[in-house]
């Protein structure tokens, strides 16, 4: 599933879905009215956005889950922040505090830390590291909490 290379842990595959126990505890909040990286297998609301119908090009509304690739994920973050103004995104990322995009984008959403390790669809494991969820356009920018699964 993954590998250490040059000292980073990455993942092979960028299309694992989201539990549906972590998603229906968000969208009973948030009510999600798109998902914004999708597949037709794993898509979690009707209306998606894939990879070949691409999110980066679009005009951002309503209220999307992001779960995005994470091998380029800095992309899809300036692009949520990006539309903060004219849509709520909910971003499931890695809590990578000590990068520059997470301190000139996330810091600037609100910031939930989960409280536990969340086991992707296919995976055998939960993530080896720390998850968050970051959301624009909605609550208070800045503020931070703890989302216990």
């Amino acid at each position: 599933m993954a590998d250490f290379d040059t000292n980073r842990f990455q993942s092979k595959n960028q299309s694992y879905e989201t539990p549906n126990s972590l998603y229906l505890k968000l969208d009973e909040i948030f009510h999600f009215t798109r998902d914004a990286c999708a597949s037709a297998e794993n898509a979690k609301c009707s209306q998606y956005w894939s990879e070949e119908n691409s999110c980066l090009d679009k005009e951002w509304d309503g209220v999307n889950w992001v779960n995005p690739p994470y091998k380029n994920m800095k992309t899809f973050i300036k692009k949520a922040f990006d539309s903060r103004d004219s849509s709520v995104s909910v971003l499931l990322i890695p809590a990578r505090t000590n990068t520059k995009w997470w301190h000139d984008y996330c810091m600037k959403g609100e910031v939930w830390f989960i409280c536990g390790r969340p086991k992707f669809k296919g995976c055998i494991h939960g993530l080896p590291q720390p998850l968050a969820l970051v959301i624009f356009g909605s609550g208070t920018p800045g503020a931070m909490k703890s989302f216990y699964l």
